[in-house]
């Protein structure tokens, strides 16, 4: 479903990535990890369109995405929550799911598709709630069903269980794995190693803008690259 091949990303002087492949099959869940600065969250926005990379190419369902707007990989297939939320707070829940669906479905469908994503993100009853009114959780399921309401092949969650009580985090594994049943992929960013050792089938690892392991959570886990990384040294956050 997507590919990047040799992917890197350079702000100036400094190399947020460099050189990173990463494949990304329909109906599994990936974690994307790493200390902080390790290039995560610039890993994202590449996918997504946010940023142009330097050098190196994205893939998607095998055509060269890389300098595609962010609306045309929407419309493709690819949806996304950020790390810092990135909803409407002066508009409703209702308003802020519909602008996720409003370039995808006719018009006569836009009202059920909402409706539908709203039941299943348990948001039917505040729908017409302004989103600045609400709880950190329930801001996140709201961002869930924006991305969601639009069917993507591919969503990119950008450390969606920080902030999150035990409950919610449950809830969250729940939703997850239900996009996986439905088809979708998923890649996971977050910080939680329980989270993601125990929802996602393969992990990638950053470390400096570098892929320094890939595999199995069991895998990752005995890396002796990956134990240097998160306790042989300080990291710094960028992005």
């Amino acid at each position: 479903m997507l590919e990047i091949r040799g992917l890197s990303v350079s702000f100036g002087g400094v190399h947020a990535l460099s050189n990173i492949s990463i494949s990304i099959a329909p109906g599994r869940i990936y974690g994307l990890i790493g200390p902080n600065g390790a290039g995560k969250s610039t890993t994202i926005n590449a996918i997504t369109g946010t940023i142009t990379p330097t050098r190196g190419s994205i893939l998607w369902q095998g055509e060269d995405v890389s300098r595609r707007p962010q609306h045309w990989r929407a419309r493709a297939g690819l949806a996304r929550t950020f790390q810092n939320l990135a909803l409407f707070q002066q508009l409703s829940v209702r308003e802020n799911v519909t602008c996720g669906a409003i370039r995808m479905h006719r018009d006569e469908d836009l009202v059920a598709t909402v409706d539908s994503a709203l039941d299943d993100f348990g948001l039917g009853d505040i729908g017409d709630s302004p989103v600045s009114v609400l709880s950190l959780g329930t801001r996140k399921r709201v961002e869930m069903a924006r991305a969601m309401v639009a069917n993507p092949k591919l969503l990119l969650l950008d450390e969606p269980a920080a902030g999150l009580t035990g409950g919610e985090i449950d809830d969250f594994c729940t939703r997850v794995r239900s996009l996986k049943n439905r088809g979708s992929a998923v890649l996971l960013v977050e910080h939680d190693m329980n989270l993601v050792m125990s929802l996602c089938e393969h992990l990638y690892v950053l470390d400096f803008g570098k892929l320094i392991a890939d595999g199995t959570p069991e895998e990752v886990r005995e890396s002796p690259a990956v134990q240097a990384a998160y306790f042989g040294a300080e990291h710094d956050e960028q992005h």
